[in-house]
């Protein structure tokens, strides 16, 4: 499941993932969310908080994420990921030259700085 997450300037889109993420999740949450955020604004930035509940991704959310990713590759100005799962923060690591934007990833202890990082100005 992923819910939106209030409170954030209009070009931060915040969203907390827990338990399972289908593609639907995607599809009612995270593109309208994404799509809102570009309508006004140039860059967007995304904070996304993984709950130690998280159980995984089906195969549709995996390419949407992929697809959410690459139709708006050069609009991403920034990307804070909040997990304490050991194989995300891997990955994010391992690929994060690869990814737009600058991109950062922080234990559940330094949400409140992740959330400091994402809004501040550049």
């Amino acid at each position: 499941m992923i819910e939106l997450l209030k409170g954030f300037p209009d070009n931060v889109v915040a969203l907390a993932c827990h338990g399972h993420v289908s593609r639907e999740d995607y599809d009612k949450v995270l593109v309208p969310a994404v799509d809102k955020a570009l309508q006004s604004n140039d860059k967007v930035r995304l904070l996304y908080e993984i709950g130690g509940d998280f159980e995984g991704y089906d195969v549709g959310a995996a390419w949407e994420d992929f697809k959410v990713g690459m139709e708006h590759f050069s609009r991403w100005e920034r990307i804070a990921v909040i997990t304490d799962i050991e194989w995300i923060k891997h990955s994010m690591q391992l690929f994060s030259f690869v990814m737009p934007g600058t991109a950062r990833v922080y234990p559940t202890t330094e949400a409140a700085k992740a959330r400091l990082w994402i809004t501040q100005a550049a």
